[in-house]
This record gives structure tokens, sequence and C-alpha cells, in this order.
């Protein structure tokens, strides 16, 4: 009798743990299978960044504090985001806002091995950052796939720390792509994948996934106050923009040559263009990529990358997510009919940033002591309307810092798509931000 009762014990207790494994197999679907399979490769990122600020002492008046006195404290402040290891080596994503001013980066592996990290490059124009730890044996990865086939409704994973709580999972849905939108902070980002799985602060550098377990996107926090709308640079961008980094530790100024304006309804339909999109090129720049590639003045630009373009303003700023030698298609609207073109953009000119300067600007300047001079103003210019003269200092353009050329270029180059400029200068002892509209071609 005992051993039939101990043989029954054995054979309900098979029994139940089969139906627990037939339970679990019943369970594990794509998304479960998918946060195994990735959840290894994605890492906590933490930062320290140093910051002064003054305080007042018992007594002392607000004047006192305003011209110079207080006391300065300087204070760490501590900062949280999420990353995604691409490669065994140690190379890992994550977003430009969760490392930017960090006097130190540490990461936290799945493991819980807490590694120092060093910044490979960083591109706060399109939020994304390239990290490298040193580790003896090789780290877990996840694949970089494409974002070019996604498809609006498709299911997507996300992965992160949002506000320090780690491993922790979201799921949803593909609802848009090729979105472009504004931040708290004023700053346009263009091509972004909106999702509704949830984005908060911490999840900023993690990956979006599709159900094959690759990397579709990395997940930005910059639209922090949505609700129900999350927000992911598509995989597609990634790849660009980190081979630059890694190759030149920055995105260099992408350039195609042309001068795109709003489309006139009047003027759309003259062309013949019956549609609510599309921008007008109003000029090509001789010897130009785009001038190359056949582009036209009067050719109406009807989609860039396979996404529509909406006006001129979403023109400039999609071209500003590609860099140098990264080709796209061009979709054009000319003489009745569609036709599409390759377009390789290049690094803006030298020979160009003068010419820039003067023409859009009105200025002329010239390295001066850890500034720009201004050597001259055009007559006619805003610049000369405002009150600018020679000898006034540009200590800023757009809040860059601006100590030798190569800064005053690169700030220019960085602001020249846009409608205005704001300019820090200095006139003998007493420093005026002034706001600078931009004139002639956008180049």
């Amino acid at each position: 009798m005992r051993a039939a009762g101990m043989k029954w014990w054995f054979l309900t207790g098979l029994l139940l743990a089969s139906s627990v494994q037939a339970d679990l197999a019943r369970r594990r679907d794509a998304i479960v299978e998918v946060v195994q399979k990735v959840s290894p490769a994605v890492v906590y990122i933490g930062t320290e960044q140093e910051v002064e600020s003054r305080f007042r002492r018992g007594g002392r008046s607000f004047l006192e504090d305003f011209f110079g006195g207080g006391q300065q404290e300087r204070r760490r402040v501590q900062g949280l985001g999420s990353g995604v290891i691409v490669d065994a080596a140690g190379t890992i994503l994550t977003n430009d806002h969760v490392i930017r001013g960090a006097s130190a980066i540490h990461v936290v592996l799945a493991d819980g091995r807490t590694l120092e990290a060093e910044v490979l490059g960083s591109d706060s124009t399109n939020d994304l950052a390239v990290l490298r730890v040193s580790s003896k044996e090789p780290l877990p990865t996840a694949k970089l796939g494409t974002s070019g086939d996604l498809m609006i409704g498709e299911t997507v994973i996300a992965i992160g720390s949002p506000f320090g709580l780690s491993k922790t999972v979201t799921a949803g849905v593909v609802s848009a792509t090729g979105r472009t939108f504004r931040a708290e902070d004023g700053t346009v980002y263009n091509d972004f994948v909106q999702t509704d799985a949830a984005i908060n602060p911490g999840n900023s550098g993690g990956p979006l996934l599709n159900v094959d377990g690759e990397i579709i996107g990395i997940n930005t926090a910059i639209f922090a106050s949505a609700q129900g709308i999350g927000f992911a640079i598509p995989a597609d961008k990634v790849r660009r923009i980190v081979e630059e980094l890694t190759r030149f530790g920055k995105v260099r100024p992408a350039w195609v040559g042309i001068d795109a304006v709003d489309l006139p309804s009047h003027i759309a339909a003259q062309l013949g263009w019956d549609r609510s999109y599309g921008a007008l090129v109003a000029g090509v720049e001789p010897g130009s990529p785009a001038e190359q590639a056949g582009v036209r003045r009067g050719d109406v630009v009807a989609e860039m990358g396979g996404s529509r373009i909406s006006d001129a303003d979403d023109f400039d700023t999609r071209v500003r997510g590609y860099p140098a030698r990264s080709a796209f298609p061009l979709v054009l609207f000319r003489e009745g009919g569609l036709r599409t073109l390759q377009v390789t953009p290049v690094e803006f000119p030298p020979r160009l940033v003068e010419s820039l300067a003067w023409e859009r600007l009105g200025l002329r300047v010239k390295e001066a002591r850890g500034a720009m001079a201004i050597s001259g103003v055009r007559p006619g210019s805003a610049a000369q309307e405002i009150g600018l003269e020679p000898g006034d200092v540009i200590l800023k353009v757009n809040n860059q810092p601006v100590a030798n050329s190569d800064a005053f270029r690169e700030a220019l180059l960085t602001a020249r798509r846009g409608r205005s400029v704001l300019l820090l200068v200095r006139r003998g002892r007493y420093g005026y931000h002034i706001t600078l509209p931009f004139q002639g071609q956008r180049l």
C-alpha cells in the first residue's frame, strides 16, 4: 500500500509539473521572448554633474549678491537614463540629453556590474550619444534593425529604467512614423517614431524593439509632458549618426545647396501641383550636390527619405537629420510628373561660410582674444539697422560660445536653417543679447 501511495504522489507531481510547463508555454508570447532575449543588453546609466550656485549669507543685500557678493557653492547633481549595448566590445547607445554636461558617467549592467563609460561622440540635434565601456569578456548585445519597413499599428516593446526603476518593460504599437514635434525647450526634432508604449524620464536611451527583438528605435523622453505619447529615434537614422559619431566624434553638418521656400497656393496651381504639402525650390547653388543630382529651380519637393515634406521648414529640418555622405531619395514634381533623384549631402564648404555670414547676417568677423570681433557691417543689412558696428565682439551664437573661427563656423552652420540667430555681443564693458534675422537664401 505504501509503495502504491508513493507512486500515486509521484505521478500526481509529474502531472502538476507538466501542467505548469504547459501553462508557461502557453503564456510565453512574443513579448516575453523579446524581453528575455534583449534585457541582458539593456543598461542603467547614472551621471554626475558639478554645478555652481550662489547663496546669501545673513546681512547681505540683494544688490551685493547681484553684483558678485554671496558665497559660491559647488554641488553634485545626479542624473539617470538607459542605454543599450550594440557591440560586444562595449559600444552603448543612449540619448545626448542623458549624458550632456556630465563630469562622470557609470553604466550598470544587467548582471549588476558597474563600469565607467567614456563618450565617443554625441549629437544634440538628434538627441543621440555613443558611449564605450571596457570589459574583460564579451558583453551581451542587441541587434540594430531597420526602421524603413515599420508598419503603423505593429507591436513594439520598450525596455529601460524610468524614474530609476531598472528593467521596466512597456509595450504598445507604432502610432506614426516620420513625426516632427517641438520639445518643451523649443527645439524641433524631426523624423521620429511615435508610439503609445509608455516612455518616461529614465527610459531615455533605452531600446524600442519589434517582435523579433531587433532595435527599431532609441527611446527619448524629450517630450516629457506628453500623456500616452512616446518618441524614438528611428534605427536607420541611428545607424547613420552612430557612424558619424564613432568616426568623427560629431555629426558633420550636411549641405545639399537647395534654397527651399513655402509653396503658395497660386504658384502650386500654376505648376499643376494639387496637393496640400510640398516645398518650392527657389534656387540651387551651382556645383552643389542638388545641382549634380539634377534638381532644378521651380521643382516641388514632395518627399524626402520616403516621407512627405510639408513645407520649407520641414525640408530644412529633415536635411539636418542626414549626415554628410549619407544619400537619400528626393521625390520631385516637375512638368506634371513625379521623379525620384538620389542626393548625397556633403560637408558645408568652407568657402561659403564667409559669404554666409556676410549675405545672411550682414557681418564680417575675425578672431579677437577668445571671441569673434566684428570687422565689417554690410550696408542696408539688419545688422546695420540694429546698430552693430566694427569693433563689437560676438561672445556667443545661439548660446554657443565662439572663442575662435572654428567655433563660430560650427555655430553658424547649426543656426543657418533658422529664421533668426541670437547673438551675445559685447560693446565696451556691457553685453547685449541681440536677435538678428537671417536674410537671403537658406543654403
